[in-house]
C-alpha cells in the first residue's frame, strides 16, 4: 500500500527541488552528510581504541577510514546514478 503511494508519487510528481518545499536544500544535504561522517568516524575512533587500547592508533584508524568511506561512498553514487532501476 506504501510502496504503491511511493511509486505513484515518484511518477506522477517531477519537480525540481527548488519547486517541492518537502524536499531538502543541496546546502542542508551537504551539511547532514558532513555530521553523518563525523558521526561515523568517532564510532570507528571509539571502537578501534577498545580493540587495540591505543589511542594514537585508534585516531590513526579513523583518519584513514574518513578518506576511504568518502571515496568509495563516491564510487558508490556515481555507480547508482547509471542504474535505472527506481527511477
Amino acid at each position: 500500500m506504501i510502496a504503491d503511494q511511493l511509486i505513484l508519487d515518484s511518477k506522477t510528481s517531477k519537480t525540481s527541488y527548488k519547486d517541492d518545499k518537502e524536499s531538502e536544500s543541496p546546502k542542508r544535504s551537504i551539511v547532514k552528510s558532513i555530521s553523518w561522517r563525523v558521526i561515523g568516524t568517532m564510532d570507528t575512533i571509539l571502537i578501534s581504541w577498545v580493540v587495540t587500547g591505543t589511542l594514537t592508533v585508534a585516531f590513526s584508524i579513523g583518519v584513514v577510514e574518513l578518506f576511504t568511506k568518502m571515496i568509495l561512498y563516491f564510487f558508490h553514487e556515481r555507480i547508482w546514478n547509471k542504474i535505472k532501476w527506481g527511477r
